[in-house]
């Protein structure tokens, strides 16, 4: 696994308890750090936690392809 794929992984997994913690508690920890949902930090934050829930999403198609390699053999 690249590095970046871990990086992607941890960003996206921290996005999902952010948004987790919005649902149960109607509480966005990342407006909360960075001085409301619409400041610039936190409108960076998002973005680079949807650019890597977008790089996951290719985790999904390799791992399809590694397992059809095996099958091959």
């Amino acid at each position: 696994m690249m590095i970046i794929d871990r990086i992607a992984l941890i960003l996206t997994v921290i996005g999902a308890l952010n948004w987790g913690s919005i649902g149960i508690f109607d509480f966005d920890i990342v407006a909360w750090i960075c001085g409301g949902p619409m400041s610039v930090v936190s409108r960076v934050i998002y973005t680079i936690v949807a650019l890597a829930g977008i790089w996951c999403i290719t985790l999904i198609f390799r791992e399809r392809e590694s397992f059809d390699a095996i099958g091959e053999r």
